[in-house]
């Protein structure tokens, strides 16, 4: 089969890479793809918000499956669009993207159907923001309601704070239209877990749980960025925070956006932080994880072409996950600047290194051909995964890899999985 996967991330080379492990796929297209996943896929200069030439590149080409990996064109109604063509496509349609489109309305769904999360308020006034939060307990959190490439949230310990955040938000448009509307939430205390999951309707089939690194600098300082490196599995996330979780959040949001007439095919990302009270849930994506997928899959030992097409068909209650008893552990390197400011153009060293070489991956994200060498296109570079027969290795040796890659201005963080040794050290 041929497969078409539109983006150009360390979550779509994952994605590409484990397509190309499949059996079942003979050819993959990546739109548009860069310099990593230029060397498993054919690249196509077609944007991701370029829907109608997507389809028409589909259709020319007689792929069979095309796979959305990134938020914006599944928010935006990508899957509709190919369905009205007859394009098989993975991923939700635009009244089921909304879980992640929206955190006011995925907000109200757990309200509603008594899913576990934090207590909120949504606004749409700054001014009645602004009066809400002179009798709010501190901290608290405010999230721009739309889009903002994993940064549209800010913890604020004072009032001042919290009445910056909301001009920041609402007011001086900071996350553009996504802060048109917001959401503040009580600050919730616990360890954070994610948990991806495949959905085709009904059924649910959860993936093995990792956790996330948000913040920019070493002991989660500095702003929030799209992730600075993940782990797989959490060893805080145990077989009764499992049991709870499907019965009280996963099936139950499955079934509440049936319910509501929003069938959800495709990729659900909980975001869950482990309370004293229990686990709640922090936020829904409506896709893969970055750098989430970029653990996560590695560990994964089924075909995953068939797994989508189980979702596509609604036949996913045929399909048992299975994944290795391994750990696994990505650092992301990043531009000299981001999440802010930062300069392109650098050669990458050291990428001749990881070609073949078993347990150990690295996955491009900003990265392109230019005047025929890689170099850096964007913040985040690249995304070092590494496998170990315990998260403590897999963490060491994806540090060890991190040394043999180079480039002007390259920061990491030198405290992903920190809390791996934490926990080893408790036990």
């Amino acid at each position: 089969m041929k497969v078409l996967v539109v983006g150009s991330g360390g979550r779509e080379h994952a994605l590409c890479w484990k397509l190309a492990q499949s059996p079942r796929v003979e050819k993959i297209y990546c739109a548009p793809g860069n310099a990593g996943i230029a060397q498993i896929a054919e690249c196509v200069p077609l944007g991701p918000m370029e829907f109608e030439k997507l389809a028409d590149f589909s259709g020319e080409k007689h792929v069979d499956l095309t796979v959305i990996g990134m938020d914006d064109p599944l928010v935006g109604g990508i899957v509709d669009v190919f369905e009205e063509r007859g394009l098989r496509v993975f991923g939700p349609r635009k009244n089921a993207a909304i879980l992640e489109g929206s955190k006011a309305f995925s907000k109200d769904l757990m309200k509603k159907y008594g899913i576990p999360t934090a207590a909120y308020e949504n606004f749409d006034d700054p001014k009645k923001a602004l009066a809400y939060l002179e009798k709010a307990k501190f901290p608290i959190v405010l999230k721009a309601d739309g889009l903002a490439l994993g940064k549209g949230v800010l913890i604020c310990n004072t009032l001042e704070e919290a009445k910056d955040g909301v001009k920041s938000i609402m007011e001086d448009k900071q996350f553009g239209a996504a802060g048109n509307r917001m959401v503040m939430e009580e600050f919730l205390v616990g360890r954070e877990v994610s948990v991806l999951a495949f959905v085709d309707g009904r059924t649910i089939r959860c993936m093995t749980s990792a956790q996330d690194h948000k913040r920019a600098l070493d002991g989660d300082q500095g702003l929030n960025t799209g992730g600075m490196g993940t782990f797989s599995p959490s060893p805080f996330y145990t077989q009764e925070v499992d049991a709870f979780c499907k019965e009280h959040i996963y099936q139950p949001t499955v079934d509440a956006m049936a319910a509501e007439g929003r069938e959800f095919k495709g990729i659900i990302f909980f975001g869950l932080i482990l309370t004293a009270d229990g686990p709640r849930v922090l936020e829904y994506n409506a896709r893969f994880g970055d750098p989430e997928t970029q653990v996560v899959l590695p560990r994964m030992r089924n075909d995953i072409a068939e797994v989508f097409e189980a979702c596509i068909d609604g036949t996913l209650d045929q399909i048992e996950l299975d994944f290795t008893q391994d750990a696994a552990v990505c650092v992301v390197l990043a531009s000299g600047g981001y999440p802010v400011s930062y300069k392109k153009g650098y050669p990458i060293a050291g990428l001749e290194k990881f070609q073949d070489r078993e347990g150990c991956y690295v996955f491009h994200a900003g990265t392109k051909w230019e005047n025929g060498e890689i170099v850096t296109s964007g913040g985040r570079v690249l995304g070092v995964t590494a496998m170990g027969s315990t998260l403590t290795e897999a963490r060491a040796n994806a540090y060890q890899a991190t040394k043999e890659l180079a480039f002007t201005d390259m920061f990491c963080r030198s405290d992903i999985g920190k809390a791996i040794d934490e926990c080893a050290a408790s036990e």
